[in-house]
């Protein structure tokens, strides 16, 4: 499995890919998009539109998880980010993709163990899962990074309680064995 993690934003959209082999993560690649700042706002759209259209080809990730929007007092800066967070399920539907959603204290927890951990700690539980030299640059690559290793392990446990819960229905048990 190879999935795109898209931390979105409006002056910088983080991106990693994480790929899954024998239960072991592999960092592809990760980065910012940062489109000027000086530009008008539905021209930097089109450019985190366009860089992620580039990643999805080069890459083929499998699925992209876009992290979901956390509450924000100020209205105006929710709204762009939703807007920049459209763009970027917009590129992943146009290339076929499946499109997964995780809020920032899902990402926190699935990859720190604790939903309200800090920036920092997210960072360097990222750089020791991925057995990487330095934590990523810039922060939202990191965060992009945790999202895509949130949904790996969210897979994990769907499929383990999938089997289960087969396992259940047919009256097995551990080692084929009726209960």
């Amino acid at each position: 499995m190879k999935v795109l993690g898209v931390d979105p934003g409006t002056l910088t959209s983080g991106f990693g890919i994480v790929s899954e082999e024998d239960h072991k993560l592999f960092h592809v690649v990760s980065g910012g998009i940062s489109p000027s700042a000086k530009n008008p706002f539905p021209k930097r759209l089109k450019k985190i539109y366009e860089e992620l259209e580039k990643i999805i080809d080069k890459y083929r990730p499998n699925v992209v998880v876009v992290e979901d929007l956390f509450v924000s007092k100020n209205i105006k800066s929710a709204l762009k980010l939703g807007h920049s967070r459209g763009v970027a399920i917009l590129a992943a539907m146009n290339a076929g993709l499946p499109v997964f959603e995780y809020s920032p204290s899902e990402v926190k927890q699935a990859v720190v163990g604790n939903g309200k951990a800090e920036k920092k700690q997210v960072q360097l539980m990222v750089k020791f899962l991925l057995d990487l030299q330095k934590v990523p640059h810039p922060a939202d690559a990191a965060d992009a990074l945790a999202a895509a290793i949130c949904h790996i392990h969210s897979s994990r446990l769907r499929e383990i309680l999938k089997n289960s819960s087969s396992l259940r229905q047919s009256g097995k048990g551990v080692g084929g064995r009726r209960q």
